[in-house]
């Protein structure tokens, strides 16, 4: 499949804090829709995990934004700290940047923009729905801490489906939880014998799989329904 693929850069100029972050974009002929990764507790977009199911995405149509949540001063510093991804503030603000900016790029100027949050990642894509109800259309979290966006979930109005492992059982308990607290269409999907970064064979292929198809489910519903 023929497909635009290309290293950019944005540049963030909010009161969160100035920064410059890299990412890489991968938008394929005929998309049909663009999935916005936000990287979990002191990952990257080099990420092994999200680059094999960013590919499971290329292969439905589905373009790939993989950008780094923080700077390479600041991933330095949380390196040592560990401070700054956890603060879910700081990072949804980016990823908003980051939804704002990918609806001007003309590889995907009017697709539809998704979001794939993994672990603290999932917060921020979950603030970053809250704050862009009409253009956010469909969230998935990979084993994601909604708690950390308790105070956001209310007010998310995407289709989110919340992928956790078994052997996860805090993060579980933490995203069941979630599922009443939202107001949203949700789903909860419990990947078997799988742990916190799904590391068992066959268990990303699952979490791929999983998000995948609930990324074209719900764009096709809201297709037929754009009110939705």
């Amino acid at each position: 499949m023929n497909a635009v693929q290309e290293t950019v850069k944005l540049e963030i100029k909010r009161p969160a804090g100035d920064a410059l972050l890299e990412g890489n974009l991968v938008v394929p002929q005929g998309a049909v829709g663009v999935i916005l990764f936000a990287h979990g507790s002191g990952s990257s977009r080099h990420s092994p995990r999200n680059s094999a199911v960013a590919a499971a995405f290329l292969k439905a149509a589905l373009g790939a934004l993989r950008f780094d949540l923080l700077s390479s001063e600041e991933e330095a510093m949380d390196a040592r700290t560990t401070l700054l991804r956890f603060d879910i503030a700081l990072l949804a603000t980016r990823l908003i940047c980051a939804v704002d900016w990918i609806g001007t790029r003309a590889e995907t100027k009017g697709l539809p923009i998704c979001l794939f949050g993994a672990s603290t990642g999932a917060s921020a894509a979950l603030v970053a729905a809250a704050r862009r109800p009409s253009v956010v259309q469909v969230v998935v979290s990979r084993g994601g801490r909604p708690d950390l966006a308790e105070g956001s979930l209310p007010s998310v109005k995407a289709p989110t489906l919340l992928i956790v492992g078994e052997r996860d059982t805090e993060v579980l308990a933490l995203n069941r939880h979630a599922q009443k607290t939202s107001r949203c269409e949700n789903k909860l999907e419990i990947v078997p014998g799988a742990t916190h970064l799904f590391e068992e064979p066959g268990a990303l292929d699952k979490v791929a799989q999983l998000a995948r198809d609930w990324f074209l489910q719900k764009l096709r519903q809201n297709q037929s329904h754009p009110s939705h």
